[in-house]
């Protein structure tokens, strides 16, 4: 199998992106597993390798995706202007050029020119505008691919969580809890934990959205007349979905040990648990994309940005996910494309 072409998009210039990918593409044993392509520009990298100066990042610079070195990490250059670079600092050009970084990467991936894509972080402040009408990278990479829907899914070694919502309001939350919403996000999930991860039948779990999972329909309602009737509807059909389940005592008692896979119906509710529990080496992976894209699980940082501060512990494990992710695809592709193996697998599913 080939080494896979990685893209890596630069975040916000006055993040801590740049350094977390000069801090990880400059041990030389990341060219053992693929061919690094960062989209930004020769001046951006070598303004952040002046800074993180103990990390030796040699690179080849080029604007045509048919010139890579394939022995060495490749830049390729995004824009020529000179851009004003303030680390830890919120401006308009570090939304502008990490916007620009992530559209030239991403139409890259849809060429097929890259097998997957690792993004830095952007800041929703300086990158949202009438040209980037976007909340994140997951909104912009769902409309990039025409996906039907997509699933923001955070893991770490066997622990993994998934959001029924994103950026969303904490008060338009309830508004987005709908049986539609729910059945699609528990396909995506099912789906990418058996084909991305390789778990035949997973076992998933279903948080509720109140305190104590409403407690009967004393503190809300959404669990009996949508969530719980949904989950039942899956174990009538054979899946291995339970819930839904109070999120406070199930993440304390360590019920989540028991589960592939945990669906949280907001943003808060799947990542302080999670964050509290991966330790800084939790990855970001976009379901539901016809590519693979993974992130570090935080964000551009900007209260140490530019101070050789960050730690790339999240970051280097994005790469080795994205790698991960890829050959997984092509193994179960390969696999599935036998038509009696596939039948097989349908049967089993359904």
């Amino acid at each position: 199998m080939e080494k896979p072409i990685i893209g890596f998009t630069t975040g916000d210039i006055n993040g801590v992106g740049p350094e977390l990918i000069i801090k990880t593409l400059s041990d030389n044993r990341i060219l053992d597993i693929c061919t690094p392509v960062i989209f930004s520009s020769n001046k951006v990298i070598n303004y952040y390798r002046r800074i993180v100066s103990d990390h030796q990042l040699n690179f080849n610079s080029t604007k045509e995706m048919d010139k890579l070195n394939t022995k060495q990490v490749n830049v390729f250059n995004c824009w020529d202007e000179e851009v004003p670079i303030q680390p830890g600092v919120l401006t308009e050009a570090g939304g502008k050029y990490a916007v620009r970084s992530l559209e030239v990467a991403a139409q890259c991936l849809k060429d097929g020119q890259l097998d997957a894509l690792v993004t830095g972080p952007i800041n929703k402040a300086n990158a949202h505008s009438a040209n980037f009408p976007y909340s994140g990278h997951t909104p912009f990479l769902k409309d990039k691919f025409e996906a039907k829907d997509v699933l923001m899914l955070l893991y770490h070694n066997d622990l993994r969580v998934a959001l029924v919502t994103e950026h969303v309001p904490v008060d338009k939350v309830s508004d987005h809890i709908t049986t539609e919403n729910l059945q699609s996000k528990l396909t995506l999930l099912r789906d990418t934990l058996v084909r991305d991860f390789g778990i035949d039948k997973p076992k998933i779990a279903v948080l509720g959205l109140n305190p104590h999972a409403g407690d009967d329909g004393m503190i809300g309602t959404e669990e009996q007349t949508v969530i719980k009737p949904l989950v039942d509807q899956w174990k009538q059909q054979g899946h291995l979905v339970f819930g839904p389940y109070s999120a406070d005592g199930f993440f304390a008692k360590g019920n989540y040990r028991n589960f592939d896979a945990i669906l949280a119906m907001y943003h808060d509710q799947g990542l302080i648990p999670f964050k509290t529990l991966a330790h800084g080496e939790g990855v970001n992976f976009t379901a539901g994309l016809p590519v693979v894209r993974t992130s570090p699980d935080h964000g551009t940082a900007f209260d140490i940005a530019g101070k050789n501060l960050a730690d790339n512990g999240s970051f280097l494990e994005a790469v080795f996910q994205a790698v991960n992710l890829v050959r997984q695809r092509e193994q179960y592709d390969e696999y599935t494309a036998n038509p009696l193996r596939r039948r097989k697998m349908e049967k089993e599913r359904d």
